[in-house]
């Protein structure tokens, strides 16, 4: 080969080894800009609005990134998880006890705290004697044997024990001994598994009021009453007599029982050992710490701050978001 052929073969060469070296790096750039598969999320039947308006935003973020949520009760998402052995990448909880009680440490190692509610009385303007309902008198009212109301299912939706927890401390506050006996006798055939299959039956007039947290009838634009902080569930500095009253609930394995008392009620998330999207799982939960919060909050729920449970271990991508 002549001099002018070995110059015009280099040059081919190089420029080749150019077009090769570039086209790896946009494909290392494109794979490291975005994130792509599947995300499965079970959580609260109260957190489907904020979830779906999370998984919306993430989305515009990561459209390659596919959201697949479920909605149930938090008791029963967990039982998904330790009963029927199904795969998911975040469980997020309306409770964020249940996560220490019943995943750590054999599921996950650590419980994300990162929302706040409370209980309310939602009705309708058809609702029977809703022109007098107050919230001194909300619990006579109930009892009425006119009057039909729905709760969820103590065993499956953290709505359903504290609607009964609600109805102990008004027990203790009105000093009505039974009370709480009364109110769990009467109307059991409206009993449902989460708290927003009841929004159905409340619609069709089958009832007339549901215990429910304040976020649902927001989202939905239901009328609701504003219970006292002293029985809502809401307020930190009543921790110790939210404490006075508990409940027994159905634990993991049949026969089991776990006692959940009152407290101010926080939200909890976590996402799984066995997660098969864990990048992708921790890109969304950071998500929700940087931007998704003002999101919950703009949908009704109380803002805390977040942090971790006493009983987690800190997993290392959350350290730049949390104060400790």
């Amino acid at each position: 080969m002549n001099k002018r052929g070995m110059v015009c073969l280099t040059a081919s060469l190089v420029l080749s080894a150019i077009i090769l070296s570039s086209c790896r790096n946009n494909r290392s750039d494109k794979q490291s800009e975005g994130l792509s598969g599947n995300l499965t999320i079970f959580h609260a039947g109260s957190l489907a609005i904020p979830f779906k308006a999370l998984a919306d935003s993430f989305s515009k973020i990561h459209p390659e990134v596919r959201v697949l949520s479920e909605s149930a009760g938090s008791l029963a998402s967990i039982r998904k998880i330790t009963d029927l052995n199904k795969p998911c990448d975040i469980l997020a909880s309306a409770d964020y006890t249940l996560i220490d009680k019943l995943l750590i440490p054999e599921y996950t190692g650590w419980n994300l705290l990162f929302a706040g509610n409370e209980m309310s009385i939602v009705y309708h303007s058809g609702s029977r004697l809703s022109d007098s309902i107050s919230a001194t008198n909300w619990y006579q009212l109930l009892m009425n044997p006119e009057v039909r109301f729905g709760r969820s299912d103590p065993d499956s939706d953290p709505c359903g024990y504290r609607a009964i927890l609600t109805m102990k401390l008004t027990e203790k506050i009105v000093k009505k001994p039974g009370l709480t006996e009364d109110f769990l006798r009467k109307d059991k055939k409206y009993i449902r598994p989460k708290e927003v299959d009841l929004l159905a039956l409340l619609e069709s007039g089958s009832i007339d009021y549901i215990f429910l947290y304040k976020s649902v009838a927001m989202q939905h634009k239901l009328k609701y009453l504003d219970l006292s902080d002293s029985i809502n569930l809401a307020a930190p500095g009543l921790q110790k007599f939210y404490q006075t009253v508990s409940v027994e609930i159905a634990g993991n394995k049949p026969g089991d029982k776990i006692t959940q008392h009152g407290e101010a009620m926080v939200y909890g998330l976590t996402i799984l050992n066995n997660s098969k999207n864990k990048e992708i799982a921790e890109a969304f939960v950071s998500f929700i710490l940087k931007d998704g919060l003002q999101i919950i909050e703009n949908l009704g729920q109380t803002r805390v701050i977040p942090s971790l449970s006493e009983k987690s271990e800190n997993p290392g991508f959350l350290k730049n978001h949390l104060l400790h």
